[in-house]
């Protein structure tokens, strides 16, 4: 028989430079090393789960690859608010049911707030605190913003019927997309962002694409891409259109998720 494999997944929210990304691997070779003696083996990976590479879906499906007995998920997020663990176990849940692979048994850690080493912890941060250097009278430099010359404007519902549907997951995979394919600056340019409720609830998560404002629901990873390479980049062949598998337009009457959904 051959020994349990684990892996030890750390998560943070964001990382928008170089500088987190390499803190985040120096924490998981730090606790590689630390339980190397009494847990041999085990694998220590990290991942965002808001924008940030890899992300928390690549992060875990490249582990399920590696034949594993059990991964642990550690947040490394302060305070752990209960929508971001609902979300967390959401996401895992539905990636599960999805899925094609067997998955090894999941399991997910407390919040940092709640070790009994928190204490001691900010004791030794406050003991390392700097003084700030001011230069008092200094008179503050206005800086100057260029004005966005983006065509498309993407928004991701955020209200509760979107968020409970897993609305949280499709922004982060779209913020993703955003940074790796270049959006705001190729094709006609894109930008995104998070919005209040965009009405049509039963069919969240939900997410709109402007300026002509096609509705788009049901929307998973897949279906974000497939808007990203119909709607957002186009084709030589079929210009910029609507991904018409995953869009909803108005009627007058209500409507329902077309199943199967991508």
């Amino acid at each position: 028989m051959r020994p349990s494999r684990r892996a030890i997944l750390l998560i943070a929210k964001s990382a928008f430079a170089a500088s987190p990304h390499l803190e985040m691997q120096r924490l998981a070779e730090k606790l590689a090393e630390l339980i190397a003696l009494s847990h041999p083996g085990d694998i220590v990976q990290f991942a965002f789960t808001e924008q940030g590479t890899p992300s928390l879906r690549d992060g875990l499906f490249s582990l399920l690859e590696q034949q594993l007995d059990h991964i642990t998920i550690v947040p490394l997020v302060l305070p752990v608010e209960p929508s971001f663990r609902n979300w967390l176990v959401k996401s895992l849940k539905r990636w599960r049911a999805s899925a094609t692979q067997p998955w090894p048994e999941i399991s997910i850690t407390g919040d940092i707030a709640s070790a009994g080493l928190m204490l001691p912890l900010m004791s030794e941060l406050l003991e390392q605190a700097q003084a700030l250097e001011t230069m008092p009278g200094k008179a503050v430099v206005q800086e100057g913003s260029l004005v966005p010359a983006q065509k498309y404007r993407v928004l991701v519902c955020s209200g509760g019927a979107c968020n409970s549907a897993g609305a949280e997951t499709i922004w982060n995979h779209l913020r993703n997309q955003q940074e790796r394919l270049k959006l705001r600056v190729t094709g006609a340019g894109t930008m995104t962002a998070k919005s209040t409720c965009l009405g049509p609830c039963n069919l969240a998560p939900v997410l709109q694409v402007f300026p002509d404002g096609t509705y788009y629901g049901g929307v998973t990873e897949q279906a974000v891409d497939d808007i990203i390479a119909g709607h957002l980049l186009g084709s030589p062949e079929l210009g910029n259109h609507v991904v018409e598998t995953h869009a909803y337009h108005p009627t007058g009457r209500k409507q329902r998720l077309r199943i199967p959904q991508n």
